[in-house]
């Protein structure tokens, strides 16, 4: 019987991953870098995304492979930092080739709204993208936690950020026989977090004396009138990455089963508030079962949650899971 087993996102090859962040203004950006190219899918479900070269994606549009992808926070503000992506690219030599001596780097971005953390008026840039891009180098600089995208990511928002908790990015990754898909994940949800496997919430909506948790669909259930602002800054994005040969079409298939790993980690989710965002890659060759991959890419993605959350450190006067768990 072929067993299942863990391995860490950076055992996939074809992919380097970089994470720059400024720790103090509570923003950064993770970089997937593929030098030969990899077909992607993105599917949406969030109503406020904020995002870069999207139609890319589309089935119908004409490129069949990208080169870099970008998760920053900074919210539209942020969607610059690919242009220090492409011109890492560019120095390499890297990208769509159009017949002249200079190749066009094709970089999709998704951003979150981290701009009610640290200092508002800093936010990923060109330059940020560009160390993101030197530090993917030799291995990648790859960490969970309050690093690259996740470094202002917050949890848990629909009372205001006086009860969010901190949270973070995260990753996990299985292998299959010769199968490998893996995610890559900043959780910056409105809504709470939830351990997929028995239910029990981890992180979100702090009660008023802030040593226990509310529920937030219970405070929407409570608050029935209209609402015009939810904190329009939130948005939970992530990256499926698998060694699995499939093209853009089956990739955009992947990315909608992987928001089922949105759904059951994080509730409420996919709402107007929220601009979550989901690319699937291939970086390989392996024949796999579609309908397979796309249900262990719901799977990685739910752990890869939990590791956002667990691997958070409390930073900004924001609680993490994990400090709360030692404080119990």
């Amino acid at each position: 019987m072929v067993m299942k087993k863990e391995i860490s996102v950076r055992d996939i090859q074809g992919i380097r991953i970089g994470q720059t962040e400024n720790s103090e203004a509570g923003t950064g950006c993770t970089v997937f870098l593929s030098e030969t190219g990899m077909a992607a899918g993105l599917d949406v479900r969030g109503g406020g995304p904020a995002s870069r070269e999207s139609e890319l994606m589309n089935p119908l549009a004409a490129a069949q492979e990208i080169y870099a992808i970008v998760l920053a926070g900074g919210s539209a503000f942020g969607l610059n930092a690919a242009d220090g992506v492409m011109q890492y690219l560019e120095e390499h030599g890297i990208g769509f080739d159009v017949g002249l001596p200079v190749k066009v780097p094709l970089v999709c971005q998704a951003d979150l709204f981290d701009l009610t953390v640290g200092d508002m008026y800093i936010r990923p840039d060109k330059e940020m993208g560009y160390r993101a891009c030197r530090n993917a180098e030799d291995g990648g600089n790859y960490r969970d936690g309050n690093y690259g995208a996740g470094c202002g990511a917050t949890v848990g928002k629909f009372a205001g950020m006086d009860y969010c908790m901190k949270s973070g990015i995260g990753s996990y990754a299985i292998q299959i026989g010769e199968l490998q898909v893996g995610a890559v994940v900043a959780v910056n949800a409105l809504g709470d977090i939830f351990d997929w496997k028995n239910g029990e919430k981890i992180a979100g909506l702090l009660a008023e004396d802030k040593k226990s948790f509310r529920s937030t669909e219970e405070l929407m259930y409570e608050r029935t009138e209209v609402i015009e602002n939810k904190f329009t800054g939130n948005t939970t994005i992530g990256v499926v990455i698998t060694n699995g040969k499939f093209n853009k079409t089956s990739l955009c298939k992947i990315a909608g089963m992987a928001h089922d790993g949105y759904a059951r980690s994080i509730r409420p989710v996919h709402t107007t508030a929220d601009g979550d965002s989901i690319y699937a890659v291939s970086v390989g060759d392996v024949e796999a079962d579609q309908d397979l991959t796309g249900t262990l890419a719901a799977e990685v993605m739910s752990e890869a949650i939990i590791r956002a959350v667990m691997n958070a450190e409390s930073a900004y006067g924001y609680p993490a899971a994990r400090d709360r768990e030692r404080n119990s």
